[in-house]
């Protein structure tokens, strides 16, 4: 299918190809609004709070573009791509999402869930950079076994269970069904299949999206080892952008912050593992993630851990803009460093 939509759109001028790139952000815009809208009001219904709904239902449900690239990727013999566009992805998220958010409006935390998730979060991003040392595979680049991604498949469906049976036993629940719009809700059946066909707008809006992107930008000259790094990763997180931009315009800037929380999560067990697990010889990591890719995700992790931790309860703008600040440094230096 993707093979197909690629060989449709390489016939289009580059004119043609900016008007579908436009059309769907615009369809990618609307089914993150269905999405938001729904999540939240399902939050309600199930008498959970809107940032584990953020960091579970939406978050699977924004990372699927990243699952599908870096499968394919691996099963097509690439495991720079499929590496590349997780470990990237956790940096757009964090660094470019976060900080765009919280300069657009505000982003407050939920303290004890984001110690609790949160802790998940920065964990799996040291797990991840441990797992890919070269010590552990007796050569001189580092390898992620296909049993380890069983392993990280195994911590994923872990981490779902334990974050709903937190989120059941939480005294947040109380203060979340108090959350009520003014307004009557739909029937719980009809706010899932909302949901989903939300989930179903966003990730074909970014099928078509993502190599318009890439073909576009082939055609006015840039690399496609810079595509692979940034451009790709980027595109697999436009679902997790207009997300995240749309929550907080709709002042739920906690479902924001839960979503890129679970997508980051998400992006090392689901993405990495589904990656992994699908590959007799698993992921081979290249020599050069050790210099820019590794190192990013781990700093850029640390100081959103450090700035969700702070006495304000809130991601402030000077904290976003020091995350989008880390961001357009290491975007800089991909482009340096070809």
């Amino acid at each position: 299918m993707e093979a197909l939509i690629h060989n449709h759109l390489s016939s289009f001028p580059i004119l043609v190809l900016i008007l579908v790139i436009a059309g769907t952000l615009y369809t990618l815009s609307k089914g993150a609004d269905i999405l938001v809208d729904e999540a939240v009001s399902l939050s309600v219904h199930w008498g959970v709070p809107k940032m584990i709904i953020g960091a579970t239902i939406v978050s699977l449900g924004t990372t699927l573009p990243e699952a599908s690239v870096s499968v394919l990727a691996a099963i097509n013999g690439n495991p720079d791509l499929a590496l590349g566009n997780a470990i990237g992805s956790i940096i757009v998220d964090t660094g470019l999402i976060i900080g765009l958010a919280a300069l657009i409006g505000r982003l407050p935390v939920d303290q004890m869930i984001v110690d609790r998730q949160g802790k998940v979060q920065f964990l799996a991003g040291v797990l991840l950079a441990v797992v890919s040392l070269p010590i552990f595979s007796n050569g001189v680049t580092g390898k992620i076994t296909q049993w380890m991604g069983w392993v990280f498949i195994l911590l994923l469906v872990t981490y779902i269970y334990v974050s709903i049976k937190w989120a059941r036993n939480s005294d947040a629940t109380e203060n979340e069904n108090e959350d009520t719009f003014g307004e009557e809700r739909s029937p719980i059946i009809i706010q899932m299949l909302k949901l989903l066909f939300g989930v179903v707008l966003v990730i074909g809006s970014s099928k078509i999206l993502i190599p318009a992107v890439e073909i576009t930008a082939i055609r006015i000259g840039i690399p496609q080892s810079v595509i692979a790094a940034t451009l790709v990763a980027f595109g697999t997180s436009l679902p997790e952008l207009v997300t995240a931009i749309t929550a907080v315009k709709k002042g739920h800037g906690e479902l924001a912050v839960g979503n890129i929380v679970g997508a980051d999560i998400l992006n090392v067990l689901f993405v990495i593992g589904s990656a992994a697990a699908v590959t007799a010889g698993g992921l081979n990591v290249p020599v050069n993630f050790y210099k820019l890719q590794i190192p990013t995700m781990l700093i850029i992790l640390f100081a959103f851990r450090m700035f969700s931790k702070n006495k304000n309860l809130e991601i402030t703008k000077k904290e976003g803009l020091l995350l989008f600040g880390i961001y357009m440094i290491y975007l800089v230096l991909n482009y340096t460093w070809i």
